[in-house]
């Protein structure tokens, strides 16, 4: 993986020590209320998250009928479930599912600014809202995928959607070999944020 895609503990760590600083300060300043806060971070650990996407993936996974529909008509299909969520609030509007196949892999990106599906992926990582990540994605998507660790074949085309205010799209990952035995939490479990971006593999389980 490239050093501009490269997660480091330090990076992670000094992010949260500003995201912190930031809080403090804006409490302090009487813009924002520490219930305020402790409402959003409960919004997010909830309701609105990568579990719902999981939940998502894992049923298309088991259900081929549902996955069809889930393509056809994404908000409809979600609404089959019961997720705390579902298709509404923050960044939940308009929401769209592309899929995984032996054929194609989808990559997601948003090239104007950093609109993501919160509702099933949870908050955007800090390289996706990075512009020269939105300006490869578009030029040379497999050479992207191959810095996270993503080889895809050169039979296998590389689909990259743009999301935007209209429309916020989300993967559906390939089903990993050998988990037929899996149940559908069991599947859910494997799926990630970073797969349903298109920018990962969802792995079996070890044994």
């Amino acid at each position: 993986m490239s050093e501009l895609f490269e997660f480091s503990d330090d990076r992670e760590a000094s992010s949260a020590a500003r995201v912190r600083a930031l809080e403090a300060l804006l409490i302090e300043k009487g813009v924002i209320a520490t219930d305020s806060v402790d409402v959003v971070l409960k919004h997010f650990e909830t309701m609105a998250g990568p579990f719902n996407g999981a939940k998502i993936v894992a049923r298309a996974w088991v259900d081929p009928d549902y996955a069809r529909r889930l393509v056809e008509d994404t908000p409809k299909a979600i609404a089959e479930l019961s997720l705390p969520l579902g298709m509404t609030g923050a960044e939940g509007e308009h929401m769209a599912a592309v899929a995984n196949d032996a054929n194609v892999h989808n990559l997601i990106i948003c090239t104007l600014c950093s609109c993501y599906p919160w509702p099933v992926l949870g908050l955007p990582p800090y390289w996706y809202k990075d512009p020269v990540f939105r300006a490869r994605g578009v030029r040379e998507p497999r050479a992207v995928l191959q810095e996270f660790g993503v080889q895809v074949p050169a039979t296998k085309e590389v689909k990259v959607w743009d999301s935007s205010a209209q429309i916020r799209w989300f993967v559906v990952p390939e089903r990993p070999a050998n988990t037929e035995h899996l149940s559908e939490e069991e599947l859910a479990a494997l799926v990630t944020p970073e797969s349903m971006m298109g920018v990962a593999l969802v792995e079996a389980p070890a044994g």
